[in-house]
């Protein structure tokens, strides 16, 4: 006999999704194959196909397998992994047509926080589809749409941490303590322990007590891809949730079977939690403490079974259905909320009744339940001190409804009236009940529930009300300690993503000091961790502070030998201190760790640099980009190099290229703009350097860059404007107060660039070019002694300046002017 080709599509599935889950990912392709020609119409199919592609890095045939339907936009999951394939082709007009076309099967809510190591979406979110959607704009060069999509992306789930980077890096403002926030719908997301307790209380009183955590996203999903492999449907903790599911819907036609079912689960919840501390078994004949929750089936659920000498238990503390006391040897008594809890059904029954006409004209008990003694099974009992109690109390549950019983002389003797008799209302409760079923049973349902009559049908409306007061109480306190803690918990990790995120934000736009701050004030065991030590280390390497970010990427070294993200910034920090050991020793152990990355490739390249072999480093820096063409630092050092060997057309050719790579990579504009200077080029210098000051303006350096080149068009003003700016970024930089004080010295501020030039003195004592310009101005205010003094000092301290000097000291004696040229 052939299987039955759904079982056998359904048993491939669940093992495509197994081996994807255990990263066998060849596996995963070898199954999802056979699924694919088990079905091959199924769109459900190709995307395990796809999948498991990608996941093996195969984006050419992950492209191929999900264009039919992926394309078209008919299903989500090919469109989903269509559009990752076309981001790593970089066919980005093909992604975001697919994507765009598939909107109308987006889940428009995020599904952040419902994934459990059970439990799954099966579909990304909206979120997730937007940030993909984000990176195909930005490919497609499109800046503002990429940007709506991040924003978008964020506004759902702040914790989408790809997106903020991506804004980040694109220079985008953006208000970082607005985007890391604990909103309300963040904290549901979480919250999927308790969000079931929130339930409507009208919709089913047994919905808020029995159900675990609902996920509705989770089964749109398994609708719309078919059924997901990871949700549990054996285990025997989540039977009762399945039941109480089942059961809800099914009650959900029929309004008094909906109530009758709820109280029977309330009571059996209650039951149950005794009997597993007294011992006893429970209805089904399992073992104590397990749910006594039957399969829902057409047939009326089973009241609990009861031992015919009760035995004492313990309450259990459990909050959420009503308690129920037990006493040794004395009948039971029920708590007052009990009794208004399960009212309701006994009206409804009546109410049934009187419809049917089969006691229209009868008038109910009037006296008060809760001033009235009980069986065992709920029932109230005659006032009078019969010594045969304990026998009444063992049959009152089946003769309740015989007239001639003495516990319904009793209830018929207190109030009711004389002609009532509750036994011919025994075929209207079965016909309402279960149509065509004996009625043996329909007393079993009835007695199980154990509803007391209470006063009329006028206090229906106040028993209601009372019984959601009772429900909303007790969802509160079962409640309250659980949303607490899970918004402590989001509210704690949104606060560490908003420091970590001030950081790089800051650091993108080249705060080093706001980012230093920010990252300073997170605790101990993150400040450890590599990405936040890089980031330390880059924040220092952008102030020039090369010994200072040298000490955090040495930690790095330490605690992650492995790590190759920011190794080339290392090996330039190494290659400005001039430690060619340390940085030979940093190239070897790249290499020979990743040998195709190409930050191993640079810190090789720098090493030549250093050694004084530019062949040598250039052959590695060419190496690094064929490894990674989006490698923009690679071309930089390219270019550098080029300089270095005064073959500008070459470098200016890498520097473009880095451009290309990443237009926001002001090292690259900086290269330009040297090039140009040394060229003659003074305006095309002046635009780049302006250029690289937008992304970077707090680099002293490229200010520095643009005060000389308005020097040389003979602009001293804006000049020293320039350099003060420079000089205010970088205090400690000799180089710009060297430029400053030469600019003042230029316009005639003799003791402004007096008072420069001394704190040049202290900065850089051996520095030749600072004596030279004190001699000069002291020769400027005709102190021949001083200027004749600092001259020699800086003929000694540089040799190779020597003419220059002599010609100053000749010139100082025979009284002529000095020239420009002497001075720069």
């Amino acid at each position: 006999m052939a299987p039955n080709p759904m079982t056998v599509s359904g048993l491939l599935r669940q093992t495509v999704h197994y081996h994807l889950d255990n990263a066998s990912y060849e596996n995963a392709l070898f199954f999802a194959e056979r699924f694919a020609a088990q079905d091959p119409k199924s769109s459900e199919a190709a995307y395990l196909v796809a999948t498991s592609h990608i996941r093996l890095r195969d984006f050419r045939s992950a492209y191929d397998v999900s264009k039919p339907a992926g394309f078209r936009g008919v299903h989500l999951g090919c469109t989903w992994v269509f559009a990752q394939a076309c981001l790593a082709l970089e066919r980005h007009k093909d992604g975001i047509s697919a994507l765009e076309k598939s909107k109308a099967l987006w889940s428009q809510k995020s599904c952040v926080g419902r994934h459990s190591p059970t439990s799954r979406t099966a579909s990304p979110d909206a979120s997730a589809l937007l940030c993909l959607l984000g990176k195909l704009y930005r490919g497609y060069d499109d800046k503002k749409k990429a940007i709506g999509c991040f924003e978008e992306a964020l506004k759902l789930n702040p914790f989408m941490w790809d997106a903020f980077l991506i804004l980040c890096d694109m220079g985008v403002t953006v208000r970082v303590p607005n985007i890391f926030k604990l909103s309300e719908q963040v904290l549901q997301g979480f919250d999927q322990e308790t969000a079931p307790l929130s339930v409507d209380p009208k919709e089913n009183s047994m919905s808020g007590i029995l159900e675990v955590s609902k996920k509705p996203s989770t089964r749109h999903a398994a609708a719309e891809w078919g059924p997901d492999p990871f949700a549990t449907s054996s285990s025997s903790t989540d039977a009762p949730t399945q039941d109480t599911d089942m059961l809800a819907e099914v009650a959900s036609h029929n309004d008094f079977m909906s109530k009758i079912q709820a109280a029977r689960l309330r009571l059996a919840n209650s039951a149950n939690t005794a009997s597993s501390m007294g011992g006893s078994e429970t209805p089904t004949g399992g073992v104590a403490g397990e749910t006594a929750v039957s399969r829902p089936s057409q047939e009326p659920p089973h009241a609990p079974a009861r031992k015919a000498r009760p035995a004492q238990v313990v309450e259990s503390g459990l909050e959420g259905p009503p308690r129920m006391n037990y006493r040794l040897g004395t009948r039971r008594t029920r708590d007052k909320e009990k009794d208004d809890a399960t009212q309701a059904i006994v009206d409804v029954v009546y109410q049934e009744l009187d419809s049917s006409g089969g006691a229209a004209e009868k008038q109910r008990p009037t006296v008060p339940a809760a001033d009235r003694k009980r069986t065992v099974s709920g029932y109230p009992v005659s006032r009078s001190t019969n010594a045969d109690d304990s026998g009444t109390r063992r049959s009152a549950r089946l003769n309740t409804f015989k007239p001639s019983s003495k516990a319904n002389a009793g209830a018929s003797s207190i109030g009711a009236p004389a002609g009532r008799e509750l036994k011919k209302a025994r075929p209207q409760i079965s016909r309402i009940v279960r149509p065509g079923s004996s009625g043996s049973n329909v007393g079993r349902v009835v007695s199980g529930n154990r509803k007391p009559v209470e006063c009329s049908a006028v206090d229906q409306g106040d028993t209601s009300k009372s019984r959601e007061n009772i429900h909303q109480s007790s969802v509160a306190r079962t409640t309250e300690p659980g949303i607490i803690k899970v918004e402590e918990a989001l509210r704690w990790i949104l606060d560490l993503m908003k420091k970590l995120g001030s950081g790089y934000y800051h650091l993108s736009r080249f705060q080093c000091d706001d980012s230093l701050q920010a990252l300073s004030s997170l605790p101990a065991a993150h400040q450890g961790t590599s990405w936040v030590l890089a980031l330390m280390g880059r924040a220092h390497f952008e102030q020039a502070a090369y010994p200072e970010a040298e000490k955090f990427f040495r930690k790095i070294r330490v605690q992650a030998p492995s790590r190759l993200e920011d190794m080339e910034v290392y090996s330039t920090i190494l290659w400005h201190l001039k430690r060619e050991t340390d940085l030979a020793f940093l190239a070897h152990e790249l290499i020979d760790t990743a040998w195709l990355s190409p930050q191993a490739w640079c810190a090789l390249g720098n090493s030549w640099s250093l050694a004084r072999d530019p062949e040598q480093a250039l052959r590695c820096f060419k190496r690094a980009t064929q490894l990674d063409p989006k490698f923009a630092y690679a071309f930089t050092l390219q270019g550098h190099e080029h300089v270095a060997n005064e073959e500008y057309d070459k470098a200016l050719t890498a520097y473009r290229q880095a451009i290309a790579a990443d237009r926001r990579h002001y090292n690259a504009y900086y290269g330009i703009g040297k090039v140009q200077q040394r060229l003659g080029v003074y305006d095309k210098a002046f635009a780049h350097f302006q250029a690289a000051s937008t992304i970077n303006p707090n680099n002293a350096v490229l200010i520095c860059c643009i005060g000389e080149v308005l020097e040389k068009q003979k602009q001293i003003v804006p000049a020293l404007q320039a350099y003060t700016k420079a000089a205010e970024l970088a205090p400690r930089a000799a180089q710009t107060r060297y430029m400053k004080a030469r600019g003042l010295l230029a316009v005639g501020q003799i003791e402004a660039a007096h008072k420069e030039l001394m704190i040049l003195k202290d900065l850089a004592p051996d520095e030749g070019t600072v004596h030279f310009l004190l001699g000069t101005l002291y020769r400027t205010v005709n102190d021949k002694q001083a200027a004749v003094r600092h001259y020699t000092i800086a003929l000694a301290l540089d040799p190779k300046a020597g003419p220059k000097i002599k010609c100053a000291i000749e010139s100082f004696e025979d009284d002529q002017p000095m020239e420009d040229s002497m001075i720069e």
